[in-house]
């Protein structure tokens, strides 16, 4: 799968939350199975983005699952977990804007740039919500960013950080990224070293090192002390489950937290096919379409139920980009229609 550098590579082991099994017959596994959809995955403090997919698929007992863009384990919030089928689009969350919550602690620098770090220098915090806001302004738009030591960009084949922990330093190339907007949350005069902001970015951002250099234009230093992933593209934090949520479900429930694999294009326009079209679609043929020309469309079957895969339109004509296999488009319809009888089902029980 790919990863999004947004922030630090994973690095410290979470708390685990393995409980023995009482007997033999529990220790039993049961058989994977294919599963095809999306889960939204409040990830939480200390673990890696890798055990927590882990302990995700694991839990669903699915054969083939990955995630869309590593939280280190310092931060929170959304992380999208991909099963079967969907894994094919994860790119596309990848690639998307992301937003995040960030506490700032000024006045202090780190080494590597986090709470976690070792104080490495310390200045008075002398500052006013007008030079913070000075601050943000010169930092909003596109900027160049010089990629952190404690990162997972790779240089000659190794994370840069594995360099960092053996205490040594590499050369790093600037990177341009976009920082959309930057709104101040909370920061108060009489508390000064403490500042909350939300930022809207484009991929491969490092908010702790957009948290350093509005430490040094604010000329107090700061570290990032809290991090929280707040969206990624047209997905919410407010639709994600925590693990500990997740844990107390029992099978059925945790299906129906399962999302259909379009939810990672939901902000894409879509396109319906008939049904003998969409057959010579999922076959990679292109097809005619009167409309203009469109870099990413979703892709549906007749009554829009049935999602195909991505596409683009160019000259008239429907190119096939990735699409979802007859088996994974079946699994789909038949996933829908479990959601539908269990909604049905819990009507019914309802009291009158």
């Amino acid at each position: 799968m790919s990863v999004d550098t947004t922030t630090a590579a994973d690095a410290a082991a979470p708390a685990r939350m393995e409980h023995k099994p009482a007997d033999a017959a529990a220790r039993v596994r049961l058989p994977r199975r294919a599963l095809h959809g999306v889960l939204l995955l409040d990830k939480p403090l200390g673990w890696t983005s890798n055990d927590a997919l882990q302990k995700v698929k694991n839990l669903l007992r699915a054969e083939k699952a990955g995630h869309t863009g590593t939280l280190d384990p310092l931060a929170t919030g959304l992380l999208p977990l991909c099963f079967g089928g969907a894994t094919k689009f994860s790119q596309v969350s990848l690639e998307a804007d992301k937003a995040y919550r960030a506490t700032l602690r000024l006045g202090q620098r780190t080494e590597g740039g986090d709470r976690e770090g070792q104080v490495i220098e310390e200045r008075p915090v002398q500052t006013d919500r007008a030079a913070i806001e000075a601050a943000c302004a010169a930092l909003t738009g596109e900027i160049e960013q010089l990629p952190p030591m404690h990162s997972a960009l790779k240089v000659q084949g190794r994370a840069l950080y594995e360099y960092a922990r053996a205490g040594q330093t590499v050369e790093r190339q600037p990177r341009r990224v976009t920082i959309h907007a930057i709104h101040i949350v909370a920061w108060q005069a009489e508390q000064p070293d403490t500042l909350v902001i939300d930022v809207r970015c484009s991929k491969g951002t490092y908010i702790r090192t957009l948290a350093e250099d509005l430490g040094e234009r604010l000329g107090c230093g700061a570290h990032l002390a809290g991090l929280v992933r707040t969206s990624a593209g047209p997905l919410s934090l407010a639709e994600a489950v925590s693990l500990d949520a997740l844990l107390a479900m029992d099978d059925e429930e945790r299906l129906a937290r399962l999302r259909a694999p379009d939810v990672l294009l939901a902000d894409w326009p879509r396109v319906e096919l008939s049904l003998a079209e969409a057959g010579r679609f999922l076959s990679g043929a292109r097809r005619r379409l009167d409309q203009p020309d469109a870099a990413h469309l979703r892709v549906y079957g007749p009554g829009g139920h049935a999602f195909l895969g991505s596409a683009h339109l160019k000259g008239g004509e429907l190119i096939a980009d990735r699409l979802l296999s007859p088996v994974e488009v079946e699994a789909q319809l038949l996933a829908a229609q479990a959601a539908l009888n269990r909604a049905a089902a819990r009507s019914a029980a309802a009291p009158i």
